[in-house]
């Protein structure tokens, strides 16, 4: 019988959505620079009418909004984000888009290396301009002699920092006023309002010195803290960008999979026939102008175009860049194509069946695009800290430079102004922002290499708690391919040699009518045999059970004891003999009673894939409980987990009752995962923690499983777990340090050192400190890169 289909799950952090069609606008954002901007962004679209979830990320500088289009329109969800100061333009992945997007990336990141490039320049002269007030007393008058007199000089200070103040630090000044117009706050705030106030300080020392002393203000320049504070913080931000560059190498890898022409035959073109292609002759378009239902030619070493079919000829195509599979894939007449694959050896001919958007390598690079834009549980978390952080350092700084500047040591006033510099330099949130979102970008970018689609981050999370992987047998465990392996007729029942073809033929007849992929195999076997069906009348399928039909005026059952039970036909001892043995073989037997009575039994068999034994015993040294849940008989159920290393069976079980079991197992305090074809055992794939899909990546299995198996190879159950384990550890890594980081050095930087060592926190320490620790998060991230998969 047809199963149910999986539905998508919800997405957890949406609001309650109406019955209305929801559409969703992807929009690229330029200009945020920590959690506090994802956090105003997300607060600003979600007050926006009929908005049902906002989603922003910073990795990798796009949102995600899902509305309803009869309440608000993308230009006013991309208004509302502009408004606050941010670019922002839906994200398109038209080429001539995709294009206009590099350039500006590539001229935004020039103009950050032109600021940089100023900024060390004129901090390097301010620097030893200043060197005479930074060494020790024994060097002051080494340093007198080194250091020119002009460059000591305050005005020449003033006029050298004043570019890097508010030229190559204006990105400072307009986040921030773009912040605070909107009566909120976020590093530019803290970085801006820390620099301005050392810059200011030094330059009204400088123009007005005899004044502001008089009224006892202590003679102190900072022109080196101001100009320091701003050029790492630029060196910053070019290293981030950068590194945040290397983490989406796997989404720019399968970007340039997709192959640039295909040679196609066009109508209206003459050329001879072969083969029954079509008259015409090849020629080359871009691959942006194939049509579903073109003939395309594809030699060798030329990268398959679209998603097809084979029509004409015969080959192997080597799949490793999608599925992960390293061994080329024999591809006959009918079989289908994957576009961005690579052709090896024989020429063929193929029709588009799939072309644009709808191929699988661009479904594969949207769903890895969805994935790295969602938010783990854990995030939503720091986007809630984030929110109230700023403030926080804010109000912590003010309230540290009066207390020193009231209990403080002489001059009061300058310990003051540096540790309220150095408080707002030193919580600057920008490993915050980066914790999370950089290695779910990486994690799901390095499964997507090895055939792995996760379709969130908050799937990829749940991964990493799984106790239990609960396996399918059929099409998971086993080829899932069967075929009839043994045909046993009623010896009581004396006839001609043909028998068995006639027992044959009339249970062929009747699966011929059924969807079960034990019955594809009877039928199979009996067209090999060149049998011929009768047709079938009152057909009925029982679930878990088997099928009752007429054939050729026989009333037939066919199906496992139960059904026989059911139907009050006796099974005499033999055939309980016969059955047993044969599921003992792992075999799945299929009783057949004719008119009343046993007439025979069949026996059909799933050869076990070559990769399950090692990939249970992969799970297995995971810590993982692997069970094996079917529907097959206690015996076959047993003799194939036998084969793979399960011990733990769950057998017999029907398809309305795997949903049960997998709650079951629940219940006794385990996170499982079930692993499926995503459609047959939609029920259990919905109960489970995490839903699996095993097989080709199927539309249905694409769309609705939690993780989607591309290869159908059950290695990428581990692999994907273990990927999983990697990606949490290094976000709880990365967390750590980052909330360390400022848990133990904002105290400091207030000066909580000082009455017991003496110690007080340069703000240009702080600035370097500030900056290590965004670099260490994104470089720590970058580990994930050298994942292997599990073998």
């Amino acid at each position: 019988m047809r199963q149910p289909q999986l539905q998508p799950r919800p997405q957890s952090n949406s609001k309650p959505q109406s019955q209305v069609a929801l559409a969703r606008l992807d929009l690229k954002i330029a200009g945020m620079s920590c959690a506090s901007c994802v956090a105003r962004i997300e607060k600003a679209l979600s007050r926006q009418p009929g908005v049902m979830a906002a989603r922003v990320n910073l990795a990798v500088e796009k949102g995600s909004i899902d509305y309803d289009p009869a309440l608000v329109g993308p230009e006013e969800l991309t208004a509302a984000v502009a408004s606050l100061g941010f670019r922002a333009v839906p994200a398109q992945q038209e080429p001539a888009m995709a294009d206009r997007e590099r350039i500006e990336r590539g001229r935004a990141m020039r103009r950050l290396q032109l600021d940089f490039a100023l900024a060390a320049l004129l901090t390097s002269a301010v620097l030893f301009g200043s060197l005479p007030e930074m060494v020790p007393m024994r060097y002051h008058d080494w340093a007198v002699v080194v250091v020119p007199a002009w460059l000591v000089n305050p005005f020449t200070l003033l006029l050298l920092t004043t570019p890097v103040q508010f030229v190559a630090g204006w990105r400072f000044y307009r986040g921030a006023w773009a912040a605070l117009s909107h009566k909120t706050s976020d590093m530019n705030v803290l970085v801006a309002m820390g620099t301005t106030s050392a810059w200011s300080y030094s330059a009204a020392m400088t123009l007005m010195p005899d004044f502001l002393t008089t009224l006892g203000f202590p003679y102190q320049l900072y022109y080196d803290v101001a100009t320091v504070i701003t050029t790492l913080i630029l060196l910053g931000r070019l290293l981030e960008a950068r590194a945040r560059g290397k983490t989406s190498e796997a989404m720019r890898k399968l970007m340039g999979l997709k192959a640039k022409t295909a040679r196609v035959i066009r109508e209206g073109i003459p050329g001879g026939a072969a083969g029954g292609i079509p008259n015409g002759i090849p020629i080359d378009i871009p691959i942006e102008e194939v049509q579903v239902g073109e003939i395309i030619l594809v030699r060798p070493g030329e990268k398959i175009p679209v998603d097809g079919e084979l029509i004409a000829g015969r080959s192997s195509v080597d799949e490793s860049m999608l599925t992960g599979e390293s061994l080329p894939v024999s591809k006959e007449v009918s079989d289908p194509l994957i576009g961005a694959t690579l052709n090896k050896s024989g020429s063929f001919w193929m029709r588009a069946t799939k072309v644009g958007k709808d191929t699988m390598l661009a479904r594969i690079i949207r769903l890895v695009e969805e994935a790295q834009g969602s938010k783990a549980p854990v995030q939503r978390l720091v986007d809630q800290i984030a929110a109230w952080f700023v403030p926080a350092v804010v109000l912590i700084a003010t309230l540290s430079a009066l207390l020193w500047w009231t209990f403080g040591p002489e001059p009061s006033l300058i310990f003051a102004l540096t540790v309220f510099i150095a408080v707002l330099i030193i919580a600057c949130p920008c490993a915050l922002g980066l914790a999370t979102p950089t290695a779910i970008m990486v994690g799901t970018g390095k499964g997507a290499e090895n055939g792995i689609l996760v379709k969130g981050a908050e799937a990829l999370e749940m991964a990493y708690k799984l106790k239990a992987v609960v396996l399918d047998k059929t099409g998971t465990i086993t080829v899932g391919q069967p075929f009839l392996t043994d045909i046993i007729k009623d010896a009581s029942r004396p006839g001609e040699n043909d028998d068995t073809d006639q027992l044959l033929s009339l249970v062929a007849a009747v699966e011929q009518a059924s969807e079960h992929p034990l019955g594809e195999a009877i039928v199979r076997a009996a067209t090999e045999r060149g049998l011929k069906l009768a047709e079938v009348v009152n057909f009925v399928a029982i679930a878990g059970q088997g099928l009752r039909a007429e054939v050729a005026g026989h009333q037939l059952l066919v199906g496992n004891h139960h059904l026989l039970k059911q139907e009050k036909i006796a099974v005499a001892q033999e055939w309980h003999q016969q059955t047993t043995r044969l599921a003992t073989e792992g075999k799945t037997p299929i009783l057949v009673a004719v008119d009343g009575k046993i007439a025979g039994v069949l026996a059909v068999a799933d050869t076990v894939k070559a990769s399950s034994p090692i990939a249970v015993r992969a799970m297995q040294q995971l810590g993982l409980e692997v069970i094996m849940l079917t529907g097959d008989n206690q015996r076959t159920a047993e003799a194939i987990a036998a084969k793979v290393g399960i011990s733990r069976v769950l057998a017999e079980v029907l398809p309305e009752d795997k949903a049960a079991a997998v709650r079951a197992l629940q219940r006794e305090g385990k996170k499982v995962a079930m692993v499926g074809d995503g459609i047959n055992d939609a029920p259990a794939l919905a109960q489970a923690d995490i839903g699996i899909a095993i097989g080709t990546g199927t539309d249905v299995a694409m769309e609705t499983a939690d993780i989607t198996l591309i290869s159908g190879d059950l290695h990428g159950v581990p692999t994907a777990i273990a990927l999983s384990r990697a990606t949490v550890r290094i976000i709880r890594q990365n967390l750590f340090w980052a909330f360390f980081y400022n848990i133990a050095l904002i105290p400091v930087a207030a000066g909580a050192l000082y009455p017991f060592f003496g110690i007080i926190l340069n703000p240009m320490l702080a600035a370097a400190a500030m900056v290590f620790s965004s670099i260490t998060v994104v470089l720590n991230t970058l580990r994930l890169r050298g994942f292997k998969p599990v073998r």
